[in-house]
């Protein structure tokens, strides 16, 4: 039986790899050249679409003025954007092997590069969505392969993930991020981020259910 499931998994393939580039690291040319060249990004990011300032100042000075100062203040100084500091009693970040994303990490060989990533632990929310692309990654091979049941197994998780991990912590994270944003770019980024999560997961609670019941059946 086939599913048409192809047209949503591109659209979260494609959402999944935008935030999870924005919230990992600086923002580059490469990066805003790919947002500027793609009006259903564009019309994602409405602030950022109307701010003049991207008309009338060059691509780098933004980046070296703007967008690298904002990160730096929500992601680096002022903010902390890690699951461990939101779980713990302590309000530590556990960047060791009892870090609550380790397990299902190396369960699915999902390998974190923390240099690379301007990052110091794996339960980073740039790395936590990263690591739901990876999955969607996977289960876009799942579908070209119609191999259902993988389809139904990479459901489970990417709503278990949601549900256990990125849902209890990040929301609170995005809306403190929104409120202390300083650019359009970050403004939106962290509004747009919040708003999928929570229609991901409603769309990932209908869909497990429905597909996981048919391949059962």
């Amino acid at each position: 039986m086939k599913y048409n499931l192809n047209d949503d998994i591109q659209k979260r393939i494609t959402l999944y790899g935008l935030i999870s580039r924005l919230m990992m690291k600086e923002v580059d040319e490469n990066l805003l050249e790919t947002i500027e060249s793609d009006e259903a990004l564009l019309a994602l990011l409405p602030n950022y679409k109307a701010w003049s300032k991207r008309r009338t100042d060059t691509m780098q000075n933004l980046i070296t003025q703007a967008y690298n100062v904002d990160f730096a203040n929500l992601f680096i100084l002022h903010l902390v954007p890690y699951e461990s500091f939101y779980i713990r009693e302590d309000q530590m970040i556990e960047s060791g092997g009892e870090n609550p994303v380790i397990g299902l990490y190396n369960a699915l060989d999902f390998r974190v590069e923390l240099d690379e990533a301007r990052v110091v632990s794996p339960d980073h929310i740039g790395v936590e969505l990263e690591f739901m692309y990876m999955l969607c990654m996977a289960q876009q091979k799942a579908l070209e392969a119609e191999d259902m049941e993988g389809v139904c197994e990479l459901l489970e998780v990417q709503y278990g993930f949601l549900k256990d991990h990125l849902l209890v912590w990040a929301p609170l994270f995005l809306i403190n991020a929104k409120r202390e944003s300083r650019t359009p770019l970050y403004h939106d980024a962290t509004d747009l981020t919040l708003a999928f999560l929570l229609s991901d997961f409603e769309y990932l609670s209908q869909e497990r259910q429905r597909i996981c019941s048919e391949v059962e059946a």
